[in-house]
């Protein structure tokens, strides 16, 4: 990653007398090093901020600015660290202060480049972490979150949006608190894995006694080389069903909040599903396929020859028996009438102490306009999926992902502007 020499100004004006004491620092300058006048006008209290535009030259890069947060409708990268975190914060005043430091921040990361400037002094920490020297952008994209208890939190509970709010119990959850919920979350997607989590490592480390990690997870996708829809660990295709990125339309019906500070918006669900892979690598190929409703290779609805042709769960045989199983997971999903976007991840982290089995599965991340598509889809599902006898769901969060930021403004300020 490359430094940035972008100016900075600062957002309260200086005295006169407040220029002299600058230029008369003598001694305290030269302590401060290579961090130079931005350190020292720190040091006096004022704040600074640093006006990053979204890099033209960066390889490899995601545009930071826009009408909506990058990281929900970019094209899927091959990586994420997912982090939820707790505020520590006190007032709507200090979360608002962190969001505008962070915005710049977010920007030049995006860039591919350092957080913040090189320093030549050896004698403080460095301001950037480092492991991603070297690397470019690898379509980092970053996307910032709100969850239900921050607004309670903060006492802000006269702007929390009405769909904002945990969700239910479902039946076969085996949730561990120690993932699930949180104030905020970072998404984090690239398609290095380095740079990925080196943005949510900077990020928390710039707010450091303003907010703490709660819980994280670190995941995968693996594209075919002619492109297409990746697989999970089961080794079937998953997203297939998913809005195009590209129809503005659907994504209006699908994806985005039309109204309040959070239009242009999203609501994010993050799912931290373990799956017992041991038990379904003994599992025939036709009861893998009868459990999915679709064929393994082909990706194709059983029945059907395509990935994506249509078809109709209600469609029985010649014996009166559903073509695609009616306790099947896609017969379950599609009787919802519900849909969402998917932006999933598997991951593996080692083994379960206790079992020795594979500690992996699936990071479910959907972006949708209200958390109840979620929930429509998750209690048609309910009992009688078939999928529950190789899957347990862990973890779980929402979030409310802000809408873009437009050049000149930070992350979040609808929020702040509602107040």
């Amino acid at each position: 990653m490359t430094a940035s020499n972008d100016e900075k100004w600062i957002d309260k004006k200086i005295s006169r007398r407040d220029m002299l004491k600058l230029t008369g620092v003598g001694v305290a300058g030269v302590a401060v090093g290579a961090s130079g006048f931005g350190g020292v006008m720190k040091a006096m209290g004022y704040t600074i901020f640093e006006p990053v535009a979204d890099s033209t030259t960066a390889k490899h890069k995601v545009d930071f600015y826009g009408k909506h947060q990058a990281g929900i409708v970019t094209p899927v990268q091959t990586n994420i660290y997912f982090a939820s975190l707790d505020v520590l914060v006190t007032s709507p005043k200090e979360l608002q202060q962190l969001f505008q430091q962070w915005t710049p921040l977010m920007v030049r990361l995006m860039n591919g480049e350092q957080m913040v400037d090189m320093t030549t002094n050896t004698r403080v920490p460095p301001g950037d972490t480092g492991e991603a020297e070297g690397l470019d952008a690898a379509h980092l994209s970053l996307t910032i979150g709100v969850g239900p208890s921050l607004f309670d939190k903060l006492g802000m509970q006269h702007v929390k949006p009405a769909e904002l709010k945990d969700l239910p119990h479902f039946p076969k959850d085996q949730l561990q608190q120690e993932s699930t919920g949180g104030d905020l979350c970072i998404q984090a997607c690239a398609d290095d894995p380095q740079v990925a989590f080196h943005a949510v490592r900077n990020l928390v480390r710039a707010a450091s006694g303003k907010v703490a990690i709660k819980w994280s997870q670190a995941g995968f996708n693996a594209f075919p080389v002619d492109g297409g829809t990746p697989r999970n660990l089961f080794a079937f295709k998953d997203g297939t069903v998913n809005p195009t990125i590209t129809d503005e339309q659907d994504l209006q019906k699908t994806v985005w909040v039309d109204k309040g500070w959070l239009k242009n918006g999203s609501y994010l669900i993050a799912r931290k599903i373990q799956m017992h892979l041991e038990t379904w690598d003994r599992t025939s190929l036709k009861d893998q396929e009868a459990t999915f409703g679709r064929y393994r290779d082909s990706g194709a609805p059983l029945g059907k020859e395509g990935e994506f042709d249509e078809f109709d769960v209600e469609a029985k045989d010649q014996d009166g028996n559903y073509i695609i199983p009616d306790i099947s997971h896609v017969h379950l999903a599609r009787k919802s009438g519900a849909r969402m976007l998917r932006r999933s991840y598997s991951y593996a982290s080692g083994v379960l102490s206790n079992t020795g089995a594979h500690d992996a599965g699936l990071l479910f991340i959907s972006f949708q306009k209200d958390p109840a598509q979620f929930i429509a889809v998750q209690n048609s599902l309910g009992r009688m999926d078939k999928m529950n006898e190789y899957i347990t769901h862990r973890g779980s969060a929402v979030f409310a992902c802000f809408p873009g930021v437009q050049k000149g403004s930070y992350i979040g300020e609808a929020l702040f502007n509602a107040l």
